[in-house]
Formats: structure tokens, C-alpha cells, sequence
């Protein structure tokens, strides 16, 4: 029943952050309220005071839960995959659709970029992006740290990989909403992730 009961809940919060992100992308920040995005995701407004704080935590709890995710799977990769494959195949993992995406319908690719990128411009939404930020390459160092045998007191190294593969999805998913016709973002992911494993040689020209 713990079990049953923990992964209702993450579907409810999964649920309610999707919600957040598609009706701010579709309205505009201001023109969304937490009464609507707990209607559009089947809950009431008390359900979602039970789970987030405010609609910029609804917003962001998806980058922070899909981080956080990384990291734990991370830790299942097998010891003797090269870090940075495990890396890969962890974060790939996190990009798979949900059925809270499938519950909702899906705007064209130019209208949904298009109200993504204004609702990361907003200035309400940046201090919970960078709180989850930091608490996401904080677990990620950790479980890089346990990976490499290095001292998260000691060692930069596991911060400046963390803080590298933050950077490199943060990259992959810009380049996806700033071009029309994108390649899938799982194949942007895992090129950024092979040019930082390579040491980010310069391409020919």
C-alpha cells in the first residue's frame, strides 16, 4: 500500500507540473491561476496547496523531479559503464512522455516553443529555477561522487560534472525550442552529452 500510495502521489504531482507548464505556455504566466491548472489536472486547489507553494513551484518542480530522477537512475547503471554513457542513458530516461503529457492536447511545435520560452523569460519563475537547479546538481554530484569513488568536500570534480550535464540539457532543450523543425530531443541530448565527453573539441569548420 506504501508503494501504491507513494506512486499516486507522484502522479498527482506530476500531473499538476505538467498542467502548470502547458497552461502557462499556452496563456501567459499571468493569465494562469492555481485554481485552473488544479481543474486541468483533475484535483481540487486544497490538493494543490498539498503539493506545491505556488504556481512558479508547480512550474519548475518538473525540471527539479526529472533531475532528481537522473540522479537516482544514475545509480542503476551498471559499475563498469564509462560515466558518461551512464550519464547519457540516465537522463534519456527522463525524457520518455508520461501520461499526464498524453492527457493533454499538443500544440503545434512553432505555438508550444513559442509559449515555452516566454514562460522561462518570466522574472516571477527564476528564483525557482535556480533553487531547483542547485538542489538537482547537489543530488547529481552526489550520486557522481558515489559513482567515482571522489570527496564531494574535497573534489571539484563531481560538481563540474554535474553543473556540466545541467548545462548540456539546459543547451539541448534551448536548441529545440529555437528552431522549427528540431531534431528529437533525445538525439540533441545525447550529442551535447558526447561533445562534453570528448572534452568539447572544436568541430571543423
Amino acid at each position: 500500500m506504501t508503494g501504491l500510495r507513494e506512486r499516486k502521489k507522484a502522479e498527482t504531482r506530476a500531473a499538476l507540473g505538467w498542467a502548470a507548464i502547458h497552461l502557462t505556455a499556452e496563456r501567459g504566466y499571468d493569465n494562469v491561476r492555481v485554481e485552473d491548472i488544479a481543474e486541468a489536472a483533475g484535483v481540487s486547489p486544497r490538493t494543490f496547496n498539498n503539493y506545491f507553494s505556488s504556481k512558479a513551484e508547480a512550474i519548475a518542480s518538473r525540471h527539479l523531479d526529472r533531475s532528481l530522477r537522473t540522479a537516482a537512475a544514475l545509480r542503476e547503471r551498471p559499475a563498469g559503464e564509462p560515466l558518461w554513457t551512464a550519464l547519457t542513458h540516465a537522463a534519456l530516461e527522463q525524457f520518455t512522455r508520461g501520461p499526464e503529457v498524453d492527457a493533454m492536447p499538443s500544440p503545434a511545435h512553432a505555438q508550444w516553443a513559442a509559449g515555452v520560452r516566454a514562460m522561462l523569460a518570466e522574472p516571477a519563475l527564476q528564483g525557482e529555477r535556480l533553487r531547483a537547479t542547485a538542489i538537482a546538481e547537489a543530488e547529481l554530484a552526489a550520486a557522481v561522487a558515489d559513482r567515482t569513488g571522489t570527496d564531494l568536500t574535497t573534489d571539484m570534480y563531481p560538481q563540474l560534472v554535474a553543473a556540466a550535464a545541467s548545462a548540456a540539457v539546459a543547451v539541448a532543450m534551448g536548441h529545440f525550442l529555437a528552431h522549427a523543425d528540431p531534431a528529437p530531443i533525445d538525439q540533441l541530448i545525447t550529442d551535447a552529452f558526447a561533445q562534453v565527453a570528448a572534452g568539447l573539441p572544436v568541430p571543423p569548420r
